[in-house]
């Protein structure tokens, strides 16, 4: 399950040994045979991308992307409750899910990261982990389809994401341009109360996973699996 890993360090923050890594990462996705020759192409296209610029210019890149754009978040359970005190609980099912297959997440990154995710998957049987895709690539498709209308070789990882999991549709164009918000959006945007995640913080309901709703659906459906 190498290809899940490779993906997952490609999608994360760029670091020096990730852009180290980029030649044997590249063998190992050809080698492992998960993807077709379309998405193979894509990744490749990536990989030229974050090995053909300097740590700081890819690093600047990555942040104008999925930090300065929330329609962009790679922490999927933002595109499902935002900010809303309804993403706690599913943010604690999910570390709970994680922790029951003996996988720790870093105290530095949050469960519904999507690299974490993909790192996580690397772990279990690929068949769970197509499985496990399948439910979240209705989130994913839009991301990828933002990132393909700024021309961001990025769009190319997310589609091969989502080709592991069986999806290659994406949805109609909203026909809308994509482009960088001014700084008075991003402070609107990210303008909202504070949100804490973990049992029992004020306002989630009792019980771990009360009111959840799309996002506690997902992890029901994995912890049942």
């Amino acid at each position: 399950m190498k290809t899940f890993k490779a993906l997952s360090a490609m999608l994360d923050y760029p670091s020096a040994d990730m852009q180290a890594a980029l030649p044997e990462i590249r063998k190992v996705v050809r080698a492992e045979g998960l993807l077709g020759p379309l998405a193979l192409a894509r990744v490749e296209a990536a990989a030229e991308m974050l090995g053909a610029h300097d740590l700081l210019t890819i690093q600047e890149r990555w942040v104008g992307l999925f930090d300065r754009v929330r329609s962009l978040s790679l922490h999927l359970f933002e595109h499902v409750h935002g900010d809303s005190r309804e993403r706690g609980p599913a943010m604690v099912d999910l570390l709970s899910h994680y922790r029951k297959s003996g996988f720790e997440v870093t105290a530095s990154q949050l469960p519904d990261y999507l690299p974490v995710i993909l790192e996580f998957l690397a772990q279990i049987p690929v068949a769970d982990a197509r499985a496990m895709l399948r439910e979240v690539a209705p989130l994913l498709a839009p991301i990828q389809l933002r990132l393909a209308k700024r021309g961001s070789p990025y769009a190319g990882l997310l589609a091969a994401v989502r080709e592991l999991a069986g999806e290659t549709a994406l949805p109609a164009d909203d026909g809308l341009p994509e482009r960088d918000p001014t700084l008075e959006e991003i402070d609107q945007d990210w303008a909202e109360a504070e949100v804490r995640f973990g049992p029992g913080d004020a306002g989630f309901g009792g019980a771990a996973g009360a009111g959840c709703g799309k996002a506690a659906d997902w992890v029901a459906r994995m912890n049942a699996g």
